[in-house]
């Protein structure tokens, strides 16, 4: 199976981030975020700002080296978000892919509500609340990942795979 690739632009991301605080909105009041590190930071940031949420904690998972998975590792909790197993705090990520780094943030805060701006069908169980689906054989490209160049007409590609 071939994999495909989803190229995310700043501009998306950002209006994508901004579409899940408006569905965020009326389920708070929130006593802070959990950005789920690296990839819920910047999506954190513009929900925060939106949802005028001052107090944002992180947690650091380890699940992916590139494109490889591997056991996830909490390598730094959500310290305050842990007191009252996650109740009233709102956790953040771009995207739930498998739903293996979203069952270890469900494990430590239960009671904490999940948004995530993409989802996977394996993943998407694991979320509350989510803006785009995208198939799961489907590689996001996020923009703190990628830079412009050029690329060839799909045309080609799939007259040169075929």
């Amino acid at each position: 199976m071939a994999v495909r690739y989803y190229t995310v632009t700043w501009d998306q991301l950002h209006r994508d981030a901004k579409a899940l605080a408006w569905r965020l909105v009326e389920k708070g009041p929130w006593k802070g975020i959990v950005a789920i590190t690296r990839g819920g930071l910047i999506p954190s940031a513009v929900i925060a700002r939106e949802l005028e949420c001052r107090l944002i904690e992180a947690v650091s998972i380890v699940t992916y080296d590139e494109e490889e998975r591997g056991q996830p590792q909490v390598v730094k909790p959500p310290a305050a978000a842990l007191e009252d197993q996650g109740q009233g705090w709102l956790i953040v990520d771009d995207l739930v892919d498998t739903g293996t780094t979203a069952k270890v943030i469900r494990a430590l805060l239960p009671k904490a509500h999940f948004a995530t701006v993409y989802a996977k069908p394996a993943g998407k169980p694991q979320v509350d609340t989510f803006i785009t689906e995208v198939s799961q054989d489907t590689w996001i490209l996020f923009p703190w990942d990628t830079e412009p160049q050029f690329v060839a007409p799909i045309a080609k590609s799939h007259a040169a795979a075929g």
